[in-house]
């Protein structure tokens, strides 16, 4: 398909694992991403996602010290 990669691609592209790619997909991290079978095709021109900083709840934060 022109104009999509496969998660493979992405994975590279981004430099992170291909697992990683098929979570933001599955999750929908990713916007205009497509499922083709068991294939994943992901828009040329999207964005990486990034965390929202938000923690799982009951895990608690460092704290640094400063010395």
């Amino acid at each position: 398909m022109i104009g999509y990669l496969l998660a493979e691609a992405v994975a590279e592209k981004w430099e992170i694992s291909l697992r990683q790619v098929q979570y933001l997909c599955k999750n929908g991290r990713i916007e205009g991403v497509i499922k083709i079978g068991t294939a994943w095709a992901i828009p040329e021109n999207a964005i990486k996602s990034t965390r929202t900083g938000k923690l799982k709840p009951g895990r608690k934060t460092k704290k640094c010290e400063v010395v």
